[in-house]
């Protein structure tokens, strides 16, 4: 009788223990199913914003440019910050929504209607980086506005790519160049100046006089002035007077903040001021060459000029390295030869990765110290009044 009631209690027992081994395994089973279903959910999420990111990283604006804008931040809002680290697409990435760039209220857009018989529309490339938009890109602006308080100060970017971006994350709206064009139309102005912010004679150059041309009969006259370095010149040797002005301004102005006496003493400490541009492949690109030989002709032995494209070939940050190297310098000043300090003077000058400027100097394992200074040329008071003289030049030419 014990030995039926033990075997009983035995083979209940392992009845339970098998029930309870199977519904542990199910346990796990559902557990994991759910965990991939979240992770298929965010994905599905972050993908959907990627894609709406994408759809108004471009550099046409069409009808439907105003509602994707909305669209994007709207769905961007909804992602949890999970999810949100998860965005990633051709151009899509965390940082267009979620990188904090300053204050865009702080900017004014000047897209202002009421413009009078008088314009004049400051044209730039354009930068997401709010701060560097009111403080470079608005600097000027602002300086042109005092110089010429009687002509309306109206502003337009060429860049719909970052248009859109600051549109759609900040709720700012800034006028392309057809939409600030007829806007002054539609205001009924009879005289247009048009003064481009851009460093030289360029591809972005080229744009803005064929969308101008594009409306020249729509007003009694119509002038367009310099880009900052005035006329490109036939080779590298060829140098003129806005030039010399710029060469000066941004080099008294890095002297400054690194709380040099001078330039002179700058060098006797071993220490070499990098002044890094866009670079370009069209034939404008001579101007960095020039730059360069006009900061040998002042005499600034220790002042480099640079490009993140590399073109012309002797701006590359390799050849750059190797001048610095050759001359013997241990310290080196890092600076944006560009009138605002966006994206390309926070990452590929100051940045962390790899092909940083900052990151090659210090791979190069020949300097001693490597400083950052994260300042457009827009915010420098003579550079500001640079492109005063070329509005007023404008202004007088027949």
């Amino acid at each position: 009788m014990k030995k039926k009631l033990l075997t009983a209690f035995l083979v209940t027992a392992l009845g339970i223990s098998m029930l309870s081994g199977c519904g542990g395994k199910n346990s796990d089973d559902n557990s994991t199913k759910s965990e991939q279903s979240t992770k298929e959910t965010d994905q599905e999420a972050a993908d959907k914003v990627a894609k709406l990111i994408d759809d108004i990283y471009v550099q046409e604006r069409t009808d439907k440019t105003d509602e994707q804008c909305e669209a994007a931040k709207k769905a961007w809002d909804a992602l949890t910050d999970a999810q949100k680290e998860l965005v990633e697409g051709e151009n899509a990435d965390p940082d267009y929504f979620g990188r904090d760039t300053g204050d865009a209220s702080k900017d004014d857009p000047l897209n202002e209607d009421e413009i009078g018989e008088n314009e004049l529309l400051v044209v730039s490339f354009g930068t997401s980086f709010n701060d560097s938009r009111a403080e470079d890109i608005g600097g000027i602006e602002k300086a042109l506005q005092a110089a010429y308080p009687e002509w309306s100060v109206r502003r337009a970017f060429t860049a719909q790519i970052i248009i859109n971006h600051v549109q759609a994350r900040d709720g700012e709206k800034i006028d392309n160049m057809d939409q600030a064009l007829e806007r002054a139309v539609k205001n009924g102005v009879k005289n247009l100046i048009v003064q481009p912010t851009h460093l030289m004679h360029g591809a972005e150059y080229d744009e803005l006089t064929e969308a101008v041309e594009n409306y020249k009969d729509k007003f009694e006259s119509v002038k367009i002035a310099e880009p900052l370095l005035g006329e490109v010149g036939s080779d590298a040797t060829v140098i003129n007077a806005d030039k010399e002005a710029v060469a000066k301004a941004i080099t008294a102005e890095a002297v400054k903040v690194t709380e040099y006496e001078s330039l002179d003493a700058a060098k006797e400490a071993g220490t070499a001021f990098v002044f890094m541009g866009h670079g370009t492949s069209h034939t404008a690109k001579i101007s960095y060459s020039q730059m360069q030989t006009q900061m040998e002709q002042l005499g600034y032995e220790n002042v480099f000029i640079g490009t993140v494209e590399g073109e012309p070939e002797e701006t590359s940050c390799e050849s750059v390295i190797e001048k610095i190297k050759a001359a013997g310098y241990k310290n080196v000043v890092l600076r944006p030869l560009m009138v605002v300090a966006g994206d390309h003077a926070n990452n590929d000058m100051a940045g962390d990765d790899d092909d940083s400027w900052k990151s090659q100097f210090e791979a190069a394992d020949a300097f001693d110290n490597i400083e950052t200074q994260i300042a457009g040329l827009g915010e420098i008071k003579e550079i500001q009044q640079l492109y005063v003289a070329h509005t007023k030049a404008a202004m007088d030419a027949e």
